[in-house]
């Protein structure tokens, strides 16, 4: 069990809710969900019952099927599992509840009854097949979960000082110095091989050993490979997954859908691109016509950029068809040798960090008609009544033209500009040059 941000979460919703509503965890397959909601029933509630619709037995399910005798579940669940069931000192979990449809539905009848309190967690929540024929109960608070972010894996080496002490640092605009921003550098590349999955940290910490880590992500990956083909039977899913490395490699405007799909246009696959972004695996950053404090309103829903929702397992996937010992990236990124034409790697692990902190992802790519040169700026964020802009660079080098063309371009609507790199925090006249370990604070200028 390692320490998760979410807990604190839980424990805001269990006061605050008192059991008005149902809480809702919704994350990719393995990013924790269930080891989570199981320690914080442990600890929070005197008893508990964790239904895991995987491996529920007909009968539990049936159960949820006619809802009039709310004492005869409760009993037989009692029962089923060798739990006494305390009124209001109890919690109800149901696991991978997108299996069993119903037992969502019920949240409704059995959040009114008030006995008890209910954590339903789940991947594929949103797919088609797993709300069809089903009323969505408005009683159901949402929560995302995502991988570890770099937070959380330093508090899993044991490390719980750094954040705090950069998040100072952060504040006060100050280089934290060439000796420690070269060990903070090294965790961080660490952490983008390793990755934020519970399984993968864990096999890092047993064995120290990246082979096996590299096999654990292997696995995940195979994992959400079985899942697209329950989702579309077709392959498409898997095909898009599978090239989103090589999508961004190319440092195109858009992902690329032709050259994945053949004959098809991204305006074809709106529901595909749905699916997978329901899936949680991945993170689309979609493309504004109009970059503006508004940044929603101006999206081109067919001009979009698709992202692992963690980069160990994009640092896997560049060579999953491969021996492990073929993937360059983990040498080459932990002796800081990592070739620029490796280098949207950075731009994924800061998508990751972006998402995790409650940011949807948005970026501009723009034609500057006196020079003819394309230019794009990676991310954007919303800052009160201006826009900031975020250029991504994996390397120490200061050039920023991208940004400079924007910032001229939309200069009444600029905040804060930001360039994340991978040297110390210093200024570049009132662009702000920080290391990209300190991405998570942007959050704040939101």
């Amino acid at each position: 069990m390692f320490k998760r941000k979410i807990y604190d979460e839980l424990l805001s919703w269990k006061a605050e809710s008192d059991g008005s509503t149902a809480l809702l965890i919704e994350g990719a397959r393995r990013v924790g969900k269930s080891t989570v909601v199981e320690e914080f029933a442990r600890n929070e509630y005197e008893s508990y019952i964790l239904i895991d619709f995987a491996i529920a037995p007909r009968e539990i399910r049936a159960l949820f099927e006619d809802l009039s005798d709310l004492n005869y579940i409760f009993l037989r669940l009692q029962l089923q599992y060798g739990v006494d069931l305390q009124k209001r000192r109890s919690l109800i979990i149901f696991d991978e509840v997108q299996l069993c449809p119903r037992a969502r539905q019920a949240i409704k009848v059995l959040v009114k009854d008030g006995r008890y309190d209910y954590i339903e967690t789940g991947s594929l929540i949103s797919i088609k097949k797993n709300v069809k024929d089903i009323l969505i109960p408005s009683e159901e608070r949402k929560l995302s979960m995502h991988p570890m972010d770099f937070e959380e894996f330093l508090w899993a080496t044991g490390d719980e000082n750094t954040i705090p002490l950069l998040k100072h640092v952060f504040e006060t605009q100050k280089p934290v110095g060439n000796g420690v921003h070269r060990k903070l550098m090294r965790n961080f590349r660490l952490y983008m091989l390793v990755g934020g999955m519970p399984q993968a940290v864990a096999a890092y910490l047993d064995t120290n050993n990246i082979r096996k880590v590299d096999l654990v992500k292997r696995d995940i990956l195979h994992l959400y490979e079985d899942d697209f083909h329950k989702i579309d039977e077709t392959g498409r899913l898997s095909l898009l997954f599978d090239a989103i490395p090589r999508q961004l490699s190319k440092n195109a405007s858009r992902y690329q859908v032709s050259s994945v799909l053949q004959g098809a246009r991204a305006e074809m696959i709106l529901d595909l691109i749905a699916e997978i972004k329901d899936s949680k695996t991945v993170t689309i950053a979609y493309h504004v016509t109009d970059p503006n404090v508004g940044l929603s309103g101006s999206i081109d829903l067919c001009r979009f950029k698709l992202f692992l929702a963690d980069t160990g397992l994009f640092t896997t996937l560049m060579f999953q068809d491969r021996d492990f010992t073929e993937n360059i990236i983990y040498e080459k990124l932990l002796s800081d040798k990592l070739p620029a034409n490796l280098g949207y790697l950075y731009e994924n692990v800061v998508a990751q960090m972006l998402t995790a902190g409650g940011n949807d992802l948005y970026y501009h790519t723009f034609l500057n008609q006196s020079t003819r040169h394309n230019y794009e700026v990676d991310f954007l964020l919303a800052k009160r009544n201006k826009i900031c802009p975020l250029e991504v660079k994996s390397s120490g080098y200061k050039v920023h033209a991208s940004l400079d063309a924007f910032c001229e371009k939309f200069s009444e609507r600029i905040g804060e500009k930001y360039l994340l790199y991978t040297k110390d925090f210093q200024k570049d006249q009132d662009i702000f040059c920080m290391p990209v370990y300190m991405t998570p604070f942007l959050v704040d200028v939101r």
